[in-house]
C-alpha cells in the first residue's frame, strides 16, 4: 500500500481524507476495510451523532483494526482540521487535556479515520462541563450468565426507574451487556450522579438478588454487575451505534422497550443495523426532545436511607483518590482478616496480563494443561477476565478462583505468563510515597 494511498470525500461541504481506505478492520469472522467503516457510519450518522454532539470525546484507537491493541488518546490531536473544536477538561488527577468536539457528519468520519471504532464521549456538554446530562447505566454480566437474565435485570430497571420518575433509553452494549442512558438537569456533580447510581444498583439488587450485584470487587459478584462507576468523573462508555471490536463486527444498537424482551445482540451488526435504521429510524430519536430532563431528588433521598442503614460508600476505580466515606479499597481476598472475623479471603491467583485477550487466554489454557487435577474443579465463574484500564492502555488480565478447588491442590501464586501490566511500576511508586 502506498504511503499516500487515501480516498477524499467530500461531506457536507467538508473534503475528509481516508488515509489507507483499503486497510482491513475486521478479518477474522467480518471482512471489514477502514472506509467500510467509516461508510458504516455515515449511514447511520444522524444516531451516532446523537449520543456525542456537543460532547467531548476520547479517542480509542485502533490503529491496527479490531484484532490489534487500543490505546486511549485523550488530547486532541495537533494536526487536525481548523473545523474542528476542542474544549479543556480537568482530571480527577488534577491533569488537563482538550478533548476533540465532534458536531457534525465530517468530525465523525474524521475521528473514525483516527482508527475510532468504538466511540466514546464523556456525559456532559460542552458548555458545563462539571455536571453531567447523563446518568448512565451499565449492565456487565459475569461468566456463564445468559442473556434472558440480562433482559430480565433490564426490565427491572426500567420499573425501577419509573417509579423514580426517570425514563430510560436502552441499547444492547454491543457486547453481553445493556446499557440504559437517563437525560438528567445539569445541576448535579459527577459525585452526585454516581452515588445516584450506587443507589439505583443496591435497589435492583434487593428486587432480584439471584440476578444482579452492586458488588465492584469481582471476586464477590454473581450474575450481572450494575457498574455504578461508569458515571464517576473521567469515564466513558461506548455511545450509541458504537461498533465493538468482536469478530462479527457488532453494534451498540438502540432499542425500543417493547424490542427488550425478544432482542438479540447477534441481530445487531455493521451489515444489519443501516438498513435497520433506514427501516425505522433511530428508536432514541426522541432523547432530547423531552420536555424536560429527569431529575435525581428520589435517588438521592435513597442514598441518604442507604446511609442512615449503615451502607457507605463503595470502592471508587483504582487511580481516583481515596473518598470521604470509602472503605479502605483493597479487594476482600488481599484484606487484612481481623482476628476474631470469620470471613475468609478469596484464593485468587492471576495467571495471565496481557494486551491480547487471545493472548491471555492462551495463558490460562496452558496454566490449565500445566494443572489438569485443579483446572477439573473450576465453576464457570470460577475463571475471572477482567478489561483492564489504564491511563492509555488497555488489557486483559485473567484469575481464577480456588474456591472449589480442595487445599491440598492448590498451587501457588506463580510469574502469570504473559506478565504484562503497564500500572505496576506507578503502583510501585504510589507504594513509596504512601
Amino acid at each position: 500500500m502506498k504511503k499516500d494511498d487515501a480516498e477524499a470525500l467530500l461531506i457536507d461541504g467538508r473534503e475528509v481524507r481516508v488515509t489507507h481506505p483499503s486497510k482491513p478492520y475486521f478479518s477474522r469472522q467480518a471482512k471489514l476495510s477502514k472506509l467500510d467503516l467509516v461508510r458504516y457510519y455515515l449511514s447511520v450518522a444522524p444516531g451516532a451523532l446523537a449520543g456525542i454532539r456537543d460532547r467531548p470525546v476520547v479517542l480509542k484507537r485502533f490503529v491496527d483494526g479490531a484484532e490489534g491493541e487500543a490505546f486511549y488518546q485523550k488530547r486532541a490531536p495537533v494536526n487536525r482540521p481548523l473545523w474542528l473544536r476542542t474544549v479543556t477538561l480537568t482530571f480527577p488527577s488534577g491533569r488537563t487535556a482538550e478533548e476533540i468536539v465532534v458536531d457534525d457528519t465530517a468530525g465523525l468520519a474524521w475521528i473514525v479515520n483516527l482508527g475510532c471504532i468504538e466511540l466514546h464521549p464523556h456525559p456532559v456538554r460542552s458548555g458545563d462541563l462539571e455536571h453531567p446530562d447523563e446518568l448512565r447505566i451499565d449492565l456487565d454480566p459475569g461468566p456463564g450468565v445468559g442473556w434472558e437474565d440480562v433482559r430480565r435485570v433490564t426490565l427491572e430497571v426500567k420499573s425501577f426507574l419509573q417509579e423514580m420518575g426517570l425514563r430510560g433509553w436502552p441499547k444492547t452494549s454491543g457486547s453481553r451487556g445493556m446499557h440504559i442512558n437517563v437525560r438528567i438537569q445539569q445541576q448535579w456533580t459527577f459525585t452526585d450522579v454516581r452515588r445516584a447510581a450506587l443507589a439505583l444498583a443496591r435497589a435492583v439488587e434487593r428486587r432480584a438478588p439471584a440476578l444482579a450485584t452492586s458488588k465492584w470487587w469481582k471476586e464477590e459478584r454473581h450474575g450481572i454487575f450494575l457498574d455504578y462507576n461508569q458515571n464517576a468523573k473521567d469515564r466513558t462508555t461506548c455511545s450509541a451505534y458504537s461498533v465493538r471490536p468482536l469478530p462479527d463486527a457488532r453494534v451498540s444498537a438502540p432499542l425500543h422497550w417493547h424490542e427488550v424482551p425478544d432482542c438479540d445482540p447477534a441481530d445487531f451488526t455493521v451489515f444489519t443495523v443501516p438498513k435497520r435504521f433506514a427501516e425505522i429510524g433511530d428508536p432514541h430519536a426522541g432523547i432530547d426532545a423531552d420536555a424536560e430532563p429527569g431529575r435525581l431528588d428520589k435517588l438521592l433521598e435513597l442514598v441518604a436511607r442507604d446511609e442512615a442503614a449503615g451502607l457507605g460508600d463503595a470502592p471508587w476505580p483504582p487511580h481516583f483518590r481515596k473518598m470521604v466515606g470509602e472503605a479502605p479499597r483493597v479487594a476482600p481476598s488481599r484484606a487484612k482478616k481481623p482476628a476474631k472475623s470469620s470471613r475468609k479471603r478469596m484464593p485468587l491467583l492471576v495467571i495471565a496480563n496481557s494486551p491480547h485477550k487471545d493472548a491471555a487466554l492462551a495463558g490460562l489454557e496452558r496454566w490449565k494443561g500445566k494443572h489438569p487435577e485443579v483446572a477439573k474443579f473450576l465453576a464457570v465463574d470460577d475463571v475471572l477476565v477482567d478489561s483492564m484500564r489504564g491511563r492509555s492502555s488497555t488489557w486483559t488480565r485473567i484469575r481464577v478462583n480456588l474456591r472449589h478447588v480442595p487445599e491440598a491442590l492448590r498451587p501457588s501464586q506463580g510469574t502469570p505468563e504473559p506478565d504484562y501490566d503497564p500500572t505496576r511500576e506507578w503502583r510501585k511508586q504510589n507504594r513509596k510515597r504512601s
